[in-house]
């Protein structure tokens, strides 16, 4: 099957930091967004859309410490039959008449298409234990702790 889909804005890196810009079509959806502090950011990695990277199902041990071969559905390569990310993102200011909301972080590039943001909810993303595999067992607990983390010695590239 195949399946339709439209970018609602792109990912803005400019001198102060990060922001998402929607399409002037899509800002009525802003509407009660305020209040939330973080929402969930479905992007397309589109630097990696082609028949190699979408083709990949496994790739060579991308952690330290990981398996030596890894299903993509294990990982968060950008190589993947959908080159879809998400990313939950702190909200650090909405301007709800240019479309624009301003992000702690998005680990996206310049331009990169937005598909769709929800608000994170506590209710429905929240796990309140999660577990992981122990070679991961060492990786940042929270979005916040991973800011300062050295996330060069994790990766094998």
């Amino acid at each position: 099957m195949t399946y339709q889909l439209k970018a609602i804005g792109k990912v803005k890196n400019d001198e102060s930091g990060t922001l998402i810009q929607l399409d002037p079509e899509y800002i009525p959806g802003l509407q009660a967004l305020e209040g939330f502090s973080h929402i969930h950011v479905l992007w397309w990695f589109s630097d990696c859309d082609n028949h190699a990277d979408r083709n990949e199902l496994q790739t060579k041990q991308p952690y330290k410490g990981a398996p030596e071969v890894m299903g993509v559905f294990a990982t968060r390569s950008p190589a993947r039959p959908n080159p879809v990310a998400l990313t939950a993102s702190e909200i650090i200011n909405i301007d709800f008449i240019n479309g624009m909301i301003r992000v702690a972080f998005i680990d996206a590039d310049d331009n990169t298409p937005v598909l769709d943001i929800k608000p994170y909810t506590p209710s429905f993303d929240r796990v309140e234990t999660p577990g992981v595999p122990a070679w991961c067992s060492e990786w940042p607990k929270s979005t916040k702790a991973s800011g300062g983390f050295d996330w060069g010695q994790v990766f094998n590239f």
